[in-house]
């Protein structure tokens, strides 16, 4: 198996977004998977990862929802900027998660029948808006995510979805966690929650080393929720 990455920019509306395509091109059609990345906007550690999730027999895109050149660090003081743009238009997320998914069907080597989406923190929200809108993904699964809703109903959510929660998160305390479930009960979903004790935001993510904030990596957390989304993919399309 060898793995390759390729970036592929296309236009929404003028504008260049440059995903990247991670994927084994000798394998022929396979499963397809977004995967939305965290607030920072698309980066090598999300590269790394969608390589780890193309090894179980997957081809994903990782997608760039702000723009070309888009991107943050947590150094600078205005990180959230480009997705605090999007968490205030949610029909503009909407749209875009929407052409990320259409662009994933039309890949060459991705079966258009067999798709999926995961996704961190911000990517968590993107996951849920996207099952939320109805589109036709097998399934998602919401890496500490972010839970409110859209300010317009929902259209009725097919997918099945699988959501890996720091009890601890000071982003989604109980209460929305609890909000979650009640929404996607009240919506029929198939839904599934992993909630790891002593755990708070960020917890798939190394770099993360802001404890007092409840931001910090979880290596128990992360392998657990890795493995709790390979059973979950795998019950979707083998």
């Amino acid at each position: 198996m060898t793995i390759t990455r390729e970036s592929l920019v296309h236009e929404i509306d003028g504008e260049p977004f440059e995903h990247m395509v991670v994927a084994d091109p000798k394998a022929g059609r396979r499963p397809g998977v977004l995967l939305f990345p965290n607030v920072l906007g698309a980066k090598d550690a999300d590269f790394a990862y969608a390589q780890r999730v193309a090894e179980l027999g997957y081809n994903l895109l990782v997608v760039d929802l702000y723009g070309q050149g888009k991107r943050t660090t947590r150094a600078e003081p205005d990180a959230a900027r480009y997705m605090n743009a999007l968490r205030d238009d949610r029909a503009l997320l909407r749209d875009r998660v929407n052409a990320a998914h259409a662009l994933l069907k039309r890949l060459d080597m991705v079966d258009a029948d067999r798709t999926a989406a995961i996704g961190f923190c911000f990517g968590g929200l993107c996951v849920l808006d996207l099952a939320r809108s109805g589109a036709d993904i097998a399934g998602g699964v919401s890496f500490h995510g972010v839970y409110d809703p859209p300010p317009f109903p929902n259209a009725a959510i097919s997918a099945k979805l699988l959501v890996c929660h720091g009890w601890d998160d000071p982003i989604a305390p109980p209460e929305a966690t609890m909000g979650l479930a009640r929404e996607l009960t009240e919506a029929g979903c198939d839904w599934q929650i992993h909630a790891y004790g002593h755990t708070g935001h960020a917890f798939t993510d190394e770099s993360a080393k802001m404890p007092d904030k409840g931001l910090a990596y979880s290596p128990a957390a992360d392998r657990r929720s890795f493995q709790a989304m390979t059973n979950f993919l795998s019950e979707l399309f083998d």
